[in-house]
Protein backbone atom coordinates (compact mmCIF):
# COMPACT_ATOMS: atom_id res chain seq x y z
CA UNK A 1 0.00 0.00 0.00
CA UNK A 2 1.33 3.23 -0.70
CA UNK A 3 4.35 2.43 -3.18
CA UNK A 4 6.02 4.54 -4.98
CA UNK A 5 9.06 5.55 -6.68
CA UNK A 6 10.55 8.94 -6.80
CA UNK A 7 13.89 9.56 -9.35
CA UNK A 8 15.70 12.17 -6.73
CA UNK A 9 18.73 12.51 -9.19
CA UNK A 10 19.86 11.30 -12.84
CA UNK A 11 22.82 11.73 -14.42
CA UNK A 12 24.53 9.59 -17.52
CA UNK A 13 25.79 7.15 -15.77
CA UNK A 14 24.13 7.13 -12.26
CA UNK A 15 20.59 6.92 -10.98
CA UNK A 16 19.47 8.08 -7.47
CA UNK A 17 15.72 7.13 -6.54
CA UNK A 18 13.35 6.72 -3.74
CA UNK A 19 11.73 3.39 -2.83
CA UNK A 20 8.42 4.03 -0.60
CA UNK A 21 5.90 1.28 0.75
CA UNK A 22 8.35 -2.11 0.27
CA UNK A 23 9.72 -4.49 2.53
CA UNK A 24 13.64 -4.51 3.31
CA UNK A 25 12.98 -8.19 1.60
CA UNK A 26 12.02 -6.79 -1.75
CA UNK A 27 14.35 -4.37 -1.82
CA UNK A 28 17.22 -6.04 -0.76
CA UNK A 29 16.61 -8.46 -3.76
CA UNK A 30 16.37 -5.78 -6.56
CA UNK A 31 19.88 -4.57 -5.20
CA UNK A 32 21.03 -8.42 -5.85
CA UNK A 33 19.52 -8.74 -8.94
CA UNK A 34 21.31 -5.33 -10.08
CA UNK A 35 24.16 -7.09 -9.02
CA UNK A 36 24.11 -10.27 -9.97
CA UNK A 37 21.24 -11.09 -12.37
CA UNK A 38 21.06 -8.09 -14.89
CA UNK A 39 22.89 -9.48 -18.28
CA UNK A 40 25.67 -7.93 -20.07
CA UNK A 41 28.15 -8.19 -22.66
CA UNK A 42 31.83 -9.29 -21.47
CA UNK A 43 35.49 -10.66 -22.95
CA UNK A 44 35.58 -14.21 -22.43
CA UNK A 45 37.74 -16.10 -24.56
CA UNK A 46 41.11 -14.46 -25.72
CA UNK A 47 43.10 -16.46 -28.02
CA UNK A 48 46.29 -15.22 -28.12
CA UNK A 49 48.22 -15.63 -31.53
CA UNK A 50 51.17 -13.53 -30.28
CA UNK A 51 52.31 -12.05 -26.81
CA UNK A 52 56.04 -10.98 -26.68
CA UNK A 53 55.03 -8.33 -23.29
CA UNK A 54 55.50 -8.51 -20.18
CA UNK A 55 52.02 -9.25 -19.21
CA UNK A 56 51.72 -13.10 -19.26
CA UNK A 57 48.25 -14.36 -21.42
CA UNK A 58 45.99 -15.46 -18.60
CA UNK A 59 47.21 -11.75 -17.12
CA UNK A 60 46.25 -10.24 -20.32
CA UNK A 61 42.80 -12.55 -20.36
CA UNK A 62 41.80 -11.30 -17.17
CA UNK A 63 42.28 -8.04 -17.89
CA UNK A 64 40.81 -7.75 -21.22
CA UNK A 65 37.45 -9.79 -19.34
CA UNK A 66 37.09 -6.70 -16.85
CA UNK A 67 37.12 -3.83 -19.81
CA UNK A 68 33.40 -3.29 -19.72
CA UNK A 69 32.20 -3.57 -23.48
CA UNK A 70 29.52 -1.03 -24.98
CA UNK A 71 27.14 -3.30 -25.94
CA UNK A 72 23.10 -4.03 -25.29
CA UNK A 73 22.49 -7.56 -24.22
CA UNK A 74 19.64 -7.45 -25.42
CA UNK A 75 20.67 -7.90 -28.80
CA UNK A 76 22.00 -10.92 -27.94
CA UNK A 77 21.14 -14.69 -27.33
CA UNK A 78 23.17 -16.95 -24.82
CA UNK A 79 25.63 -19.09 -26.05
CA UNK A 80 25.08 -22.64 -25.54
CA UNK A 81 26.96 -24.58 -23.52
CA UNK A 82 30.30 -26.19 -25.05
CA UNK A 83 29.89 -24.32 -27.99
CA UNK A 84 33.53 -22.56 -29.10
CA UNK A 85 32.56 -20.79 -32.24
CA UNK A 86 30.10 -18.63 -31.40
CA UNK A 87 27.47 -17.06 -33.94
CA UNK A 88 26.45 -13.82 -34.70
CA UNK A 89 22.91 -14.08 -32.92
CA UNK A 90 25.44 -14.70 -29.64
CA UNK A 91 29.11 -13.42 -29.57
CA UNK A 92 31.04 -10.21 -30.11
CA UNK A 93 34.87 -10.20 -31.54
CA UNK A 94 37.18 -7.99 -30.82
CA UNK A 95 40.95 -7.83 -32.58
CA UNK A 96 43.67 -6.29 -30.21
CA UNK A 97 46.78 -6.13 -32.70
CA UNK A 98 49.50 -3.30 -32.01
CA UNK A 99 53.25 -3.37 -32.07
CA UNK A 100 55.84 -0.99 -30.19
CA UNK A 101 58.53 0.81 -32.29
CA UNK A 102 61.25 3.70 -31.54
CA UNK A 103 60.11 6.95 -33.14
CA UNK A 104 62.80 8.21 -35.49
CA UNK A 105 61.53 11.61 -35.17
CA UNK A 106 62.40 12.12 -31.04
CA UNK A 107 65.56 13.89 -30.09
CA UNK A 108 68.73 12.10 -28.92
CA UNK A 109 68.67 13.33 -25.74
CA UNK A 110 64.89 12.91 -24.66
CA UNK A 111 64.16 10.31 -21.65
CA UNK A 112 60.07 10.30 -22.44
CA UNK A 113 59.44 6.91 -23.01
CA UNK A 114 55.88 8.71 -25.12
CA UNK A 115 58.46 10.90 -26.83
CA UNK A 116 61.06 7.61 -27.42
CA UNK A 117 58.25 4.93 -28.84
CA UNK A 118 54.93 4.46 -30.66
CA UNK A 119 52.05 2.50 -29.34
CA UNK A 120 54.32 1.65 -26.22
CA UNK A 121 50.62 2.15 -24.30
CA UNK A 122 48.11 -0.30 -25.18
CA UNK A 123 44.42 1.34 -24.24
CA UNK A 124 41.20 0.15 -24.60
CA UNK A 125 40.81 2.01 -27.63
CA UNK A 126 42.86 -0.12 -29.48
CA UNK A 127 40.22 -2.60 -29.54
CA UNK A 128 38.53 -3.23 -33.14
CA UNK A 129 35.19 -4.87 -33.67
CA UNK A 130 35.37 -7.24 -36.30
CA UNK A 131 31.78 -8.29 -37.63
CA UNK A 132 30.68 -11.86 -36.95
CA UNK A 133 28.71 -13.74 -40.10
CA UNK A 134 26.24 -11.29 -40.85
CA UNK A 135 26.55 -8.67 -38.00
CA UNK A 136 27.32 -5.45 -40.28
CA UNK A 137 23.59 -6.24 -41.54
CA UNK A 138 22.03 -6.95 -38.23
CA UNK A 139 23.57 -3.71 -36.84
CA UNK A 140 24.27 -1.62 -39.33
CA UNK A 141 24.39 1.53 -37.23
CA UNK A 142 26.15 -0.44 -34.24
CA UNK A 143 28.71 1.01 -32.47
CA UNK A 144 30.95 -1.92 -30.34
CA UNK A 145 33.47 -0.97 -28.33
CA UNK A 146 34.64 -0.43 -25.17
CA UNK A 147 33.14 1.71 -23.13
CA UNK A 148 36.01 3.76 -22.06
CA UNK A 149 38.60 4.47 -24.34
CA UNK A 150 41.57 5.30 -21.97
CA UNK A 151 41.59 1.97 -19.67
CA UNK A 152 45.42 1.11 -20.20
CA UNK A 153 46.10 -2.81 -21.05
CA UNK A 154 50.12 -3.21 -21.09
CA UNK A 155 53.04 -1.26 -21.90
CA UNK A 156 55.58 -2.15 -25.06
CA UNK A 157 59.03 -1.30 -25.55
CA UNK A 158 60.42 -1.39 -29.23
CA UNK A 159 59.82 -5.03 -30.94
CA UNK A 160 57.42 -6.01 -28.58
CA UNK A 161 53.87 -6.76 -29.19
CA UNK A 162 50.51 -8.10 -29.02
CA UNK A 163 48.33 -9.92 -31.22
CA UNK A 164 45.20 -11.48 -29.91
CA UNK A 165 41.22 -12.10 -30.70
CA UNK A 166 38.57 -11.56 -28.28
CA UNK A 167 34.74 -13.41 -28.15
CA UNK A 168 32.26 -11.29 -25.83
CA UNK A 169 29.65 -13.73 -24.79
CA UNK A 170 26.14 -12.68 -22.68
CA UNK A 171 26.93 -13.46 -19.19
CA UNK A 172 25.37 -12.25 -15.71
CA UNK A 173 27.02 -11.37 -12.85
CA UNK A 174 26.22 -14.22 -10.60
CA UNK A 175 28.69 -16.08 -12.87
CA UNK A 176 31.56 -13.82 -12.77
CA UNK A 177 31.72 -10.23 -11.95
CA UNK A 178 33.15 -8.81 -15.28
CA UNK A 179 29.42 -9.37 -16.52
CA UNK A 180 27.87 -7.20 -13.41
CA UNK A 181 26.13 -4.06 -14.71
CA UNK A 182 27.07 -1.72 -11.91
CA UNK A 183 29.56 -0.39 -10.10
CA UNK A 184 28.14 -0.27 -6.99
CA UNK A 185 24.39 -0.31 -5.97
CA UNK A 186 23.29 0.50 -3.03
CA UNK A 187 20.41 1.75 -0.19
CA UNK A 188 20.18 2.76 2.96
CA UNK A 189 16.83 4.20 4.95
CA UNK A 190 15.95 7.73 5.31
CA UNK A 191 16.71 9.17 8.07
CA UNK A 192 14.73 10.96 10.49
CA UNK A 193 15.58 13.48 12.90
CA UNK A 194 13.39 15.19 15.59
CA UNK A 195 14.13 18.03 17.42
CA UNK A 196 12.76 17.63 21.23
CA UNK A 197 12.90 20.91 22.34
CA UNK A 198 13.95 24.73 21.17
CA UNK A 199 17.30 24.63 20.56
CA UNK A 200 18.86 28.47 20.09
CA UNK A 201 21.89 30.18 20.17
CA UNK A 202 25.13 28.61 20.71
CA UNK A 203 23.42 24.95 21.27
CA UNK A 204 22.03 25.75 17.95
CA UNK A 205 25.15 26.18 15.99
CA UNK A 206 27.12 23.30 17.89
CA UNK A 207 24.27 21.60 17.31
CA UNK A 208 24.41 22.26 13.05
CA UNK A 209 28.09 21.23 13.20
CA UNK A 210 27.52 17.78 14.56
CA UNK A 211 25.40 16.72 11.18
CA UNK A 212 26.69 16.52 7.32
CA UNK A 213 26.24 20.44 5.31
CA UNK A 214 22.76 20.74 4.67
CA UNK A 215 21.39 19.18 7.66
CA UNK A 216 20.27 21.33 10.36
CA UNK A 217 19.53 25.16 9.39
CA UNK A 218 20.15 27.93 11.77
CA UNK A 219 17.93 30.28 11.66
CA UNK A 220 17.28 33.75 13.34
CA UNK A 221 13.90 34.67 14.93
CA UNK A 222 13.43 37.85 16.76
CA UNK A 223 16.88 38.16 17.29
CA UNK A 224 17.53 34.72 18.35
CA UNK A 225 19.38 31.79 16.46
CA UNK A 226 17.54 28.93 16.05
CA UNK A 227 17.98 25.15 14.42
CA UNK A 228 15.64 23.41 12.27
CA UNK A 229 16.04 20.18 10.80
CA UNK A 230 16.03 21.61 6.59
CA UNK A 231 17.10 18.02 5.23
CA UNK A 232 17.37 14.75 7.16
CA UNK A 233 18.06 13.55 3.52
CA UNK A 234 21.85 14.77 4.11
CA UNK A 235 22.73 12.83 7.05
CA UNK A 236 25.17 10.12 7.54
CA UNK A 237 24.26 8.95 10.70
CA UNK A 238 27.55 9.99 12.22
CA UNK A 239 25.81 9.94 16.08
CA UNK A 240 28.68 12.72 16.85
CA UNK A 241 25.34 14.92 18.46
CA UNK A 242 25.81 12.12 21.16
CA UNK A 243 29.28 13.06 22.27
CA UNK A 244 27.84 16.31 23.92
CA UNK A 245 25.76 16.51 26.71
CA UNK A 246 24.15 19.57 26.13
CA UNK A 247 22.34 18.24 22.94
CA UNK A 248 22.44 14.43 23.67
CA UNK A 249 18.86 14.61 25.10
CA UNK A 250 17.69 17.82 22.80
CA UNK A 251 17.49 15.50 19.43
CA UNK A 252 16.00 11.87 18.33
CA UNK A 253 17.66 9.94 15.33
CA UNK A 254 15.60 7.32 13.49
CA UNK A 255 14.69 5.89 9.93
CA UNK A 256 12.40 5.69 8.12
CA UNK A 257 11.23 2.10 8.08
CA UNK A 258 10.01 1.71 4.45
CA UNK A 259 11.79 4.36 2.77
CA UNK A 260 14.70 3.29 1.17
CA UNK A 261 17.12 5.64 -0.59
CA UNK A 262 18.96 3.18 -3.73
CA UNK A 263 22.14 4.60 -5.55
CA UNK A 264 22.82 2.84 -8.76
CA UNK A 265 26.31 3.89 -10.38
CA UNK A 266 26.44 2.23 -14.09
CA UNK A 267 29.80 0.97 -15.65
CA UNK A 268 28.65 2.25 -18.59
CA UNK A 269 27.47 -0.71 -20.74
CA UNK A 270 23.96 0.42 -20.44
CA UNK A 271 22.36 3.58 -18.36
CA UNK A 272 21.17 3.48 -15.05
CA UNK A 273 17.59 4.37 -15.86
CA UNK A 274 17.74 0.97 -17.74
CA UNK A 275 19.59 -1.44 -15.42
CA UNK A 276 16.74 -0.62 -13.06
CA UNK A 277 13.80 -1.68 -16.04
CA UNK A 278 15.51 -4.65 -16.47
CA UNK A 279 15.87 -5.28 -12.74
CA UNK A 280 12.85 -4.87 -11.94
CA UNK A 281 11.26 -7.14 -15.26
CA UNK A 282 13.83 -9.80 -13.72
CA UNK A 283 11.80 -9.23 -10.18
CA UNK A 284 8.63 -9.92 -11.84
CA UNK A 285 9.87 -12.78 -13.86
CA UNK A 286 10.74 -14.35 -10.66
CA UNK A 287 7.34 -13.50 -8.75
CA UNK A 288 5.39 -15.19 -11.60
CA UNK A 289 7.54 -18.59 -11.65
CA UNK A 290 7.00 -18.65 -7.76
CA UNK A 291 3.34 -18.32 -8.18
CA UNK A 292 3.52 -20.58 -11.35
CA UNK A 293 5.20 -23.09 -8.86
CA UNK A 294 2.19 -22.45 -6.11
CA UNK A 295 -0.40 -23.36 -8.52
CA UNK A 296 0.84 -26.48 -10.32
CA UNK A 297 1.59 -27.97 -6.59
CA UNK A 298 -1.54 -29.89 -5.68
CA UNK A 299 -3.14 -28.51 -2.61
CA UNK A 300 -4.19 -31.59 0.24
Amino acid sequence: QGFRVDVVREEEDALEFDMVGIDAAIANAFRRILLAEVPTMAVEKVFVYNNTSIVQDEILAHRLGLIPIRADPRLFEYRNQGDEEGTEIDTLQFQLKIKCSRNPQAAKESSDPNELYINHKVYSKHMTWVPLGNQPDLFPDADFRPVHDDILIAQLRPGQEIDVLMHCVKGIGKDHAKFSPVATASYRLLPDITLLQPVEDEAAELLQKCFSPGVIEVQNIKGKKVARVANARLDTFSREVFRHESLKNLVRLARVRNHYIFSVESTGILPPDVLVSEAIKILMGKCQRFLNELDSVPME
